[in-house]
């Protein structure tokens, strides 16, 4: 088997996780790359990525700073891992050097410089796969497959609500910077996709947005825990980061959803609530309705009909006989046909890692477009601006207008950081 020289740009957090799907790939007998280097300017985040790479796989990525030490090599593809606001200028460089491409959501910082990254794949007809995990959970191609199946009729409204947060930071500083990402657009691109992948394209939206904590708290930074570090990769650097900083991107959005088949959504993304937190993604239809899990809990769904008694495990399997996960999905969670499952966090998430990279890796030697391409990776960008767009404008936005960019009041300021007026 000839593996597909790969290298990994951008050593942080994101890089790691992606490298420890990597070998959850590998573990399982799946993997087609062979990672041949760790690109980052900031060398000690390469070595880290190269030195666990060598335990994890048995060979060690040789290190470097750019693309154009990567230029040297035989590389096929890259894995852009960095912070969302250099993804378009990597991304569209790394496809006119001929390299496929993967990169971590968001596609780009705003959706002109996804907009870029999408007319390069277009251009170059290299592969460009969304790094997207959310749809790939199990339990949620289960809820796609019971929604495809009539299980619960035809879906009339979804409710959406999170919240959680406080004036806590999440994760890291730049995710709540307006010109670094902003909390609505790392975590929103997610829910965006999901919901349009459980019930297709959205059309318009009307929100409300709100920055509610202008100042947000570190507590990693005075020997505490930050309020979130996924697969604990991220705690030495949240050391690092300061105890207390001011936070410029809004934090907070409400509002409604219109889909192309009709379906009305109510949306509450709220990353500065005080107070319990909410979870709920619930779909009614014309005969039941599904309550999901929170994504990547293993959690089953709970199918509500009325008069019935509701299913679970293999009961709720029997009604989508034809369901079946993907075979690597399968062999990595343990089962082609899942109602729920039970593993740690830091084991989900890298399952999930290593999916996108088994998808990207057909994609490439198939010649197909992978499941979460250039053009949806940009819609979700797109959805995620539309509420901001329609927060910043006091009027409904549509996700038409936001991808041809005349809804860009909102991003106007970030786009013109980036030097892309």
């Amino acid at each position: 088997m000839n593996r597909i020289n790969l290298a990994i740009v951008g050593c942080g957090g994101m890089g790691h996780r992606h490298l420890y799907g990597l070998a959850e790939l590998e573990r399982a007998g799946w993997n087609r790359f062979a990672l041949v280097a760790a690109c980052d300017p900031v060398r000690a985040n390469a070595e880290s990525l190269a030195d666990q790479a060598n335990q994890l796989l048995g060979t060690r990525p040789v290190v470097v700073a750019s693309h154009e030490e990567l230029a040297a090599l035989d590389v096929a593809a890259v894995d852009i891992t960095t912070t969302p606001r250099s993804h378009h200028a990597l991304a569209v460089d790394a496809m006119r050097r001929g390299w496929h491409a993967m990169v971590e959501k968001p596609l780009g910082l705003t959706v002109r410089s996804a907009n870029r990254i999408r007319q390069a794949a277009r251009e170059t007809g290299r592969v460009l796969s969304t790094a997207e995990n959310y749809r790939r959970d199990p339990i949620n191609r289960l809820a796609k497959a019971l929604l495809d199946g009539g299980v619960i009729g035809t879906p009339r409204f979804v409710l959406h609500h999170v919240v959680d947060g406080g004036n806590q930071m999440f994760i890291s500083v730049w995710r709540h910077q307006k010109d670094q990402s902003g909390v609505l657009l790392d975590v929103g691109v997610h829910y965006a996709d999901m919901l349009e992948y459980l019930l297709g394209p959205i059309e318009s939206v009307l929100a409300h947005t709100r920055l509610h904590e202008p100042v947000r708290h570190n507590a990693a930074a005075t020997g505490g825990q930050a309020l979130a570090n996924p697969s604990g990769v991220y705690g030495r650097w949240q050391k690092e980061m300061p105890a207390t900083f001011e936070a410029t991107a809004e934090d907070a959005v409400y509002a409604t959803l219109l889909f192309h088949n009709g379906v009305v959504g109510q949306y509450i993304e709220d990353h500065a609530g005080h107070g319990p937190t909410i979870w709920a993604r619930q779909i009614y239809g014309s005969q039941g309705a599904l309550s999901l899990p929170n994504d990547r809990t293993g959690q089953p769904i709970a199918l509500h009909r009325p008069g019935q008694t509701p299913p679970s495990g293999a009961a709720l399997l029997d009604l989508v006989p034809g369901f079946r996960l993907d075979a690597v999905t399968a062999s990595l969670f343990g089962g082609e046909r899942l109602a729920s499952y039970e593993f740690p966090f830091e084991e989900v998430d890298r399952k999930l890692i290593a999916v996108e990279y088994a998808d990207f890796a057909d994609a490439i030697n198939a010649g197909r477009a992978p499941e979460v391409d250039a053009e949806q990776g940009t819609r979700s960008v797109a959805v995620s601006y539309a509420l901001l767009e329609s927060g910043a404008l006091g009027r409904p936005v549509t996700i038409a207008e936001t991808l041809d960019e005349q809804a860009s009041t909102y991003q106007h300021e970030i786009d013109a950081g980036m030097g892309l007026m």
